[in-house]
């Protein structure tokens, strides 16, 4: 589908310059002389290149729109991650760099999304919150519990959060997968 180059808006996938990319951000700008037109700042799905570009309304380029389909996390293989489809049970491999730092999150049988361009996965979508035990905690310091700070903790999977000074080892926290952030306890 085509659209004007001022309807661009943030988290749409567009063709352009024969490659795919994600806009992260936008800007309207109209200056006092010549035509209105949108800076528009996006990522290369692909190889992960950035752009900067400016489009006027009388550009146009073409919206894609992804297929995504279900699948499940078996295990990592070196710098692969291994998915199988949860309706053909067919496997793939896919590169770390695909999924990004969230890999770090992924767990054996976990359920996932991948965006598919032209049958070729573009990105894995995990859950955006998981539950991880804490392996490691801080000691808290004297008087720190009454202030709102936050102490250093490692999950179970290796990854480095902040928690609050009450979260000790052996506790099953949840966390928030893309901003790396404690939410609250596990239930």
């Amino acid at each position: 589908m085509k659209i004007s180059g001022v309807e661009i808006r943030p988290g749409n996938i567009i063709e352009y310059e024969g490659g795919i990319w994600k806009v992260t951000k936008i800007q309207h700008t109209q200056p006092g002389k010549g035509g209105a037109y949108m800076q528009v700042e996006a990522k290369n799905l692909i190889d992960g290149r950035k752009l900067n570009n400016r489009f006027r309304s009388a550009d146009t380029v073409e919206k894609v729109r992804l297929d995504t389909k279900d699948f499940q996390f078996l295990y990592a293989e070196g710098d692969d991650l291994v998915f199988m489809d949860k309706d053909s049970f067919e496997q793939i491999n896919i590169s770390k760099e695909v999924v990004g730092d969230a890999h770090e999150f992924l767990q054996d049988g976990m359920e996932v999304v991948l965006e598919l361009w032209e049958e070729r996965p573009i990105s894995v979508e995990l859950p955006e919150q998981i539950e991880a035990t804490i392996v490691e905690a801080d000691a808290v310091v004297k008087g720190q519990t009454a202030s709102s700070s936050y102490k250093p903790a490692i999950l179970d999977n290796g990854v480095r959060v902040m928690v609050p000074p009450h979260i000790t080892s052996g506790t099953r926290i949840v966390v928030n997968v893309y901003d790396r952030e404690y939410v609250r306890r596990a239930d």
